[in-house]
């Protein structure tokens, strides 16, 4: 309560001594104050003293007088200061009405908040428009044999500009940053060793490669990029209303399986039922601004998404950043609409409405009278267009930007912006393309290159003012995810069980028809009977299951015509409604020593008496290996009655003593021809199921990673923050989750019963990829004896994780 107590008072306090730094509005307070009072002299093409308002940059460059701004330090900023004199010779503007009281605040909060500006934003009229198509540029020669394409471009680039090549990064620094960049996992101490001491050349090829490979580890670490662009989590806004719906089974399996980015996006374009909940929004509760109703909102995203186009502030006016209009915005949105969608002017209707039409109509356009599912698909079409370039080089972008730091277009949403090499960003799409939209290939060919392998500057180097120049990839810090992944790895403190029941594991086609079938389909069908179950019935089926032991995985199978309910040891595991669909389960966190009651509720839906069955197994292994299956047959028993489901529980007000055999179903007739295959995949997932540790991305949102930038998700997010805030080293020092986190850390690692001087080194080598020096291995012994077994390891794990070496990537 006293924490509670000081925070509150400081936020009271900072807000009252700062009223305006909470919420200025750079495009509608900030803009207007600089045309109306300093256009005449500083905008366009006025340069007068030699300062130019017209970019942050500019502003922050100064002009004849020196620096016209000091970010965060209004007092000491020469706008700020011109505005505020009293003297007639210095004042700003020198003619016509002085600022008012409220502007010169909003000024100060502008420029002590931190300068705030819009992405792409300029005053004078951009020289540069990107173009449409997609363009193959001529590879300049090598230069020592340094033969990667990339290379090949950023070499002549820095020769070109007489600068000189960024400086290779050791084979430890390597392994680390690409196992976080490419699986957001780091190398073991094991796997750091075997590397360093390969001496083979293309070793480091040759490890990016083996990364690529590890499907379970890629899906999930990039399920964190997908999540944050197309606003996909498993809590939090829409969820409770129902005005929202993941497409987490859907997006897990395009990236385990590498689908083709083409694919990929028309999936979402034009989507199933599994896919939709992108292109669906967010529907909000009560009355909403016109911007974001869910027609809005598609333009919104699919144009930030896949095009690298803000549409947001064309969906309210004319765009203030670059050229688009607002019926250019509302005619994305109509193409999503089912019905006329009238257009909105500053949340105002125009009484014009939009016609359903398409950004580039010079590649094709959508037909206005086609129905909505049509439309997507035309949309969908457009967006992978052969002649559409806008998507293949924002995706590279997006993915160059996310291993080097920093964007060939930068920010990585204002794509109407000049890239600092249109050769690298042109090359990269067309060779995405080439290669049939594997977002792998293009992820080794970056890692694979120098440039990539080079040290990396810090964001200082990178933000200095001026136009932007390669020198070499960006240091950046963990996410929130890499962050704890990286704890939890190291300290085996991960959660036992994710937010979502995905199936963590690949299929591999040729498996598919081998697998073998343990299970039956049964029901309630009297022994040596086939009477054709009523419409609507329900019946309860169960099975108790004697373990030794609480397996180390087990994974199941599961269908039903036409809908079931599944619990394990009475707990809601899964449920469906969905015929005929198959679902894969993981049961093992549910499983216990000893008696275990594994219940299905299943229902017959329909009109009229017809045929019913339910098909559950599953495959449990223990930590010796032994492996056992668990289906449904006719030892399983049913009962008419129906337990009663609260807060996922399951209990019976009085317990059944009409349980009857179940019957295998013989005549299976019924079953459509498709689904074997589909249970044939399902059942080939199973045998494929490894043990894997949870992993961040696959858990609910909490305080901690709040705090360390993962994002609520109502909005899509492309780039995190950089910085370091007073939230996030407040957690880290003294917060809850973490300090729980690394209570059990210390616990875990001291178990280890290693001697000082091996855990010190095996800890170094885990999280920093190196070996400590003679004054960190004398300072951790000394804070190892400080304490008391446990405690010493823990504080020296605090020590190490708090050092910003183990929070970046460099």
């Amino acid at each position: 309560m006293e924490r509670i107590r000081k925070s509150i008072i400081f936020l009271i306090t900072f807000v009252a001594a700062h009223p305006t730094a909470m919420g200025v509005d750079f495009s509608h307070e900030i803009v207007p104050i600089l045309r109306r009072h300093c256009a005449k002299c500083h905008l366009g093409e006025k340069r007068k003293g030699g300062l130019s308002l017209n970019t942050r940059e500019s502003i922050i460059e100064g002009g004849e007088n020196g620096s016209a701004v000091e970010i965060g330090r209004a007092a000491s900023s020469r706008i700020y200061e011109v505005v505020v004199t009293s003297d007639e010779d210095r004042r700003m503007p020198p003619e016509g009405d002085r600022l008012s009281a409220k502007e010169v605040e909003l000024i100060k909060a502008w420029i002590d908040g931190g300068l705030g500006w819009e992405t792409g934003f300029r005053f004078d009229k951009p020289a540069y428009e990107p173009p449409l198509k997609p363009r193959r540029p001529k590879l300049p020669p090598p230069i020592a044999g340094r033969d990667n394409p990339v290379d090949r471009i950023i070499d002549n680039y820095l020769k070109s500009r007489d600068l000189a090549q960024p400086k290779p990064m050791d084979d430890a620094s390597f392994a680390r940053r690409a196992h976080l960049d490419l699986i957001g996992l780091l190398p073991t101490p094991d796997q750091l060793a075997q590397f360093t001491k390969d001496s083979s050349k293309d070793k480091r090829q040759n490890l990016v490669a083996s990364l690529l490979t590890r499907d379970v580890a890629y899906a999930e670490h990039w399920l964190t990029f997908w999540n944050d662009l197309l606003r996909n989590d498993y809590s939090g806004t829409g969820f409770i209303t129902g005005g929202r719906k993941q497409i987490t089974d859907w997006l897990y399996r395009s990236l385990i399986d590498n689908k083709p980015y083409h694919q990929f996006v028309t999936e979402l374009i034009a989507p199933s039922a599994e896919s939709e909940g992108f292109i669906k929004g967010i529907k909000w509760r009560g009355n909403v601004n016109s911007s974001q109703t869910l027609e809005v909102q598609f333009a919104q995203n699919i144009a930030q998404v896949f095009l690298g186009i803000n549409l947001k502030c064309a969906s309210c006016h004319d765009s203030f950043i670059d050229r688009w209009k607002l019926n250019e915005a509302y005619s994305m949105a109509a193409i999503y609409g089912t019905e006329k969608l009238e257009i909105h002017r500053c949340d105002k209707p125009n009484g014009k409405f939009a016609e359903p039409k398409w950004l580039f109509p010079e590649i094709g356009d959508i037909d206005p009278k086609a129905a909505q599912p049509e439309r997507l698909k035309q949309l969908a079409g457009l967006m992978i267009h052969p002649d559409n370039g806008r998507t293949t080089r924002t995706i590279v972008n997006r993915l160059w930007h996310r291993l080097m730091g920093r964007g060939v277009i930068h920010p990585v949403d204002a794509m109407q912006m000049e890239p600092w090499s249109a050769d690298l960003l042109d090359f990269l799409a067309a060779d995405f393309a080439d290669h049939k939209f594997d977002l792998k290939h293009t992820l080794a060919l970056i890692a694979s290159s120098h440039a990539y392998q080079s040290r990396a500057i810090s964001r200082a180097e990178e933000s200095k003012p001026g136009a932007y120049t390669f020198r070499g990839p960006v240091a950046k810090r963990l996410t929130a995810e890499q962050f704890l992944d990286s704890i939890w790895q190291i300290t085996d403190t991960g959660p036992s069980v994710p937010a979502v029941n995905v199936f963590r594991g690949k299929i591999e086609p040729g498996k598919v028809m081998k697998s073998t079938v343990n299970a039956r389909w049964v029901w309630s069908y009297p022994e040596g009977s086939q009477n054709i179950p009523k419409a609507g019935e329900r019946i309860t089926l169960r099975k108790t299951v004697q373990l030794k032991r609480r397996p180390k995985l087990a994974t199941a199978v599961i269908t039903a015509d036409n809908e079931y309910q599944l619990f394990i040891n009475n707990t809601l595991v899964k449920a469906d409604n969905h015929w005929p669909t198959v679902e894969v389960v993981n049961i093992g966190t549910f499983l216990k020593a000893g008696a275990n009651y594994i219940m299905i509720v299943a229902k017959n839906a329909g009109s009229t008496p017809n045929a019913a069955a339910v098909f559950f197994e599953a495959r449990l292994k223990s930590v010796d290996g032994k492996e056992t299956a668990i289906g449904t047959d006719k030892t399983w028993s049913w009962t008419k009655s129906i337990p009663t489901v609260r807060r996922n529980r399951a209990s019976f007000k009085k317990a059944p003593k009409d349980w009857k055999p179940a019957a295998e179903v013989q005549n299976q007739s019924f079953l459509p021809g498709t689904l074997r295959r589909l249970l044939m995949t399902r059942l080939a997932q199973v045998d494929s199921a490894e043990d894997y540790f949870v992993r961040a991305s696959l858990v609910k949102l909490d305080f901690l990673s709040r705090s360390l930038g993962r994002p609520f998700r109502d909005q899509v997010v492309t780039t995190r923050p950089d910085g370091l805030t007073t939230l996030q080293a407040i957690d880290l020092q003294n917060g809850d989750i973490l300090n729980s986190i690394m209570q059990t850390a210390g616990k875990n690692v001291a178990a280890k019963n290693m001697k000082p001087d091996q855990l010190i080194s095996w800890l170094y080598d885990f999280a920093l990829a190196r070996k400590p020096r003679a004054a960190e291995r004398k300072i951790a012994n000394v804070i190892l004896k400080g304490a008391n077994g446990t405690q010493g390891v823990e504080d020296l794990l605090w020590a190490v994780f708090m050092l910003p070496e183990f929070q970046l990537i460099r």
